[in-house]
Parts: structure tokens; C-alpha cells; sequence
């Protein structure tokens, strides 16, 4: 394993599989710029890693390929600390797709530092490197911190985490949230980012994750990412709707279409202009449906949020995304 220290990443996480869903996921916030360069980690029906405080890259990588042979999420957690001389500064925690979990943290990590897994099967100490560290095994999801402005920020993650309703995503943000709230990391906050990926791998990797989000520099990083998880789930309709415009399914583009424009406008911070595409495709898809008395209006917001919409528009007939009627598509480009 290397040992090539590139980040002091002291910082709080929580990495979790969903029983009921299937779905990994990790997410992290700290006064480091740019974390999700460096602790979060995940893979579709693998895992998913968080490795911080002094941090070793490779535990993300060899974690994540040591889960896929088929070692459980604590096996491979140990055999990775068994060869790192300097597992005392490390923070990491795996969660394999069975659902095994488990946290170190090691005895010279800046307090206050510690973890906790949920439904905690066993805690012990491990000899590596010059002092070892206490590692902890659980089910379904663990939580960790280091340079903390106290002992009580890991204790309010797995409260919350537990307590928290909603998809993988939304109890991952409450975790974070928790752990803000009690406190955080001592020296402020600078970067957070969260990644959630499917329970099977699809061999398409670009397909397997739902969210990968990254806040590198901001004030407030943990509102910010809440906001852009909120803008995922927007696009994520919004790519359903493509995908069924190609298959043809008028229907559903309108659903997911319809979806993605609730989602945003009731999203806080959405500047208006992020509108245009939703209520475009929206247009199109009516358009198609035969439906043009209703998508005109709709037609009209959008040119107006964008003009380049309304220049796009004459395009479409030969992607045999809009009908290859001229009066039609001239009826389009002059609502106002």
C-alpha cells in the first residue's frame, strides 16, 4: 500500500448501504478544499469507502477492488490497516452491498476523533503500524470524525442517520447535518460532497451512479450540496424524459418532464434561467403528443428565460425530435 500522505482531510463521514433499496452510498463535509477529491469512494454492487484524517488514497481504491473479489467490508478494512505503517493517522470506514460496515480510527488521529456502526457487532483494537486504533463492526452504515470541536459529533450522526426519513440520499444530508449542528470539524467548513450509486453494477459505470456531488469551496458547503442533490434529482428526471423521448414514450417524457420542473421550482437558490431546459422538453414533448394549444405557452416562458431556445428550435425536425411541419415549427418560434 502506499503511504504517500496528500491530504490532512480531518473531517466528518458516514458511509451506508440502504437494506431497503440496495443503494451505497458516502458522504463527507470538512475544512479542506475540494474533499470529495480524496475521501469518498463507491462502486455499484461493491461499496463504498470514506478514508481520511492523514489520508491514503489507495485504501479507496484497494478497498473498493478487495470488496469486488468478495472479501466483506471488515476482512478487507483489516488486511489494508495489517499493511499500512502509519494506520495510527488514518480515519477509514467500508460498507460492502451485503451490508457489512466497518470503522477505524486510529490512536494518534487529532481529537476529538472516533466512530461509531450501526447495529455494533464488535469493537477492538488492532495492532499496526506504531499505535494501531480501535476498529468497529456494524451493520448497514458507520460514522466517523477526527479534529472535532467535540465528542459528541459522531454520537448525533448515527442519531439522525437512524432517525432520518427519506431515500439514501436525503439520510446521508441528515447525517451531515447532525453532525454541523453538534459542532463539526474545530477549524470550520470548507468543501462536502456525497456520492450514491446503484445496488447491482449495470458494467456501465456513468449509468450505476444517482448522485456524485461535489461543493469545493463555499461558505456554506452542506446547504449548498443539499441544494445540488435537489438539482440531481431534477436532471435525473430529466434524463428518464430523455431517454423516453428516444423510446418514443411521449407519456412518460411528460411525467418525468413535469417531475424535474416541481423539483427545481421549489428547490431555494434555483435561478429562474435553470427552468428553460425543463420547460423546453416539457414543450417538446406535448408538441408530440399533439398537444401544441398547451405547449405554446410553455414554449413562450422558455424563449423568454433563454432566447437561444428559440433558435435551437428549427433544429429539432431533423433529429426527428419535433415534427418536420415548417408552419408548425414557425407557430413555435413566434410565441410570445
Amino acid at each position: 500500500m502506499m503511504h504517500l500522505l496528500l491530504a490532512l482531510a480531518h473531517t466528518f463521514s458516514i458511509v451506508a448501504r440502504d437494506p431497503t433499496s440496495g443503494q451505497l452510498g458516502v458522504a463527507v463535509q470538512s475544512h479542506w478544499f475540494a474533499v470529495g477529491q480524496i475521501v469518498p469512494w463507491a462502486e455499484a454492487g461493491v461499496g463504498a469507502v470514506a478514508t481520511q484524517s492523514f489520508v491514503d488514497p489507495s485504501y479507496g481504491k484497494l478497498g473498493l477492488d478487495l470488496l469486488r473479489a468478495g472479501k466483506s467490508a471488515p476482512d478487507a478494512l483489516r488486511g489494508l490497516l495489517s499493511g499500512d505503517a502509519s494506520c495510527e493517522v488514518r480515519q477509514v470506514a467500508m460498507v460492502d452491498a451485503d451490508g457489512n460496515v466497518a470503522t477505524f480510527t486510529g490512536a494518534r488521529d487529532i481529537i476529538a476523533a472516533g466512530g461509531l456502526a450501526g447495529k455494533t457487532i464488535a469493537t477492538s483494537k488492532i495492532d499496526c503500524g506504531s499505535a494501531g486504533g480501535t476498529l468497529t463492526v456494524g451493520r448497514d452504515f458507520s460514522v466517523q470524525a477526527n479534529l472535532m470541536a467535540n465528542d459528541k459529533i459522531w454520537p448525533a450522526m448515527q442519531k439522525a442517520y437512524s432517525e432520518a426519513q427519506g431515500d439514501l440520499a436525503d439520510r446521508l444530508l441528515a447525517a451531515l447535518d447532525a453532525a454541523q449542528s453538534a459542532g463539526g470539524d474545530i477549524r470550520g467548513k470548507q468543501s462536502a460532497a456525497l456520492i450514491v450509486v446503484s445496488p447491482k453494477s449495470t458494467g456501465r459505470p456513468w449509468q450505476d451512479k444517482i448522485f456524485d456531488l461535489r461543493v469545493d469551496d463555499h461558505p456554506q458547503p452542506l446547504v449548498e450540496l443539499r441544494r445540488l442533490v435537489a438539482l440531481q434529482r431534477a436532471y435525473n428526471h430529466m434524463n428518464a424524459g430523455d431517454l423516453a423521448v428516444e423510446h418514443k414514450d411521449n407519456e412518460g417524457a411528460l411525467r418525468e418532464y413535469s417531475a424535474a420542473e416541481q423539483i427545481a421550482a421549489a428547490t431555494p437558490g434555483v435561478p429562474q434561467s435553470r427552468y428553460a431546459e425543463m420547460i423546453f422538453w416539457h414543450a417538446v414533448a406535448l408538441v408530440n403528443m399533439h398537444r401544441t394549444d398547451e405547449a405554446l405557452p410553455l414554449f413562450t416562458r422558455a424563449f423568454k428565460l433563454e432566447p437561444g431556445w428559440r433558435d435551437l428550435t428549427p433544429r429539432l425536425p431533423k433529429s426527428g425530435l419535433l415534427p418536420d411541419d415548417t408552419k408548425l415549427i414557425e407557430r413555435i418560434i413566434n410565441a410570445r
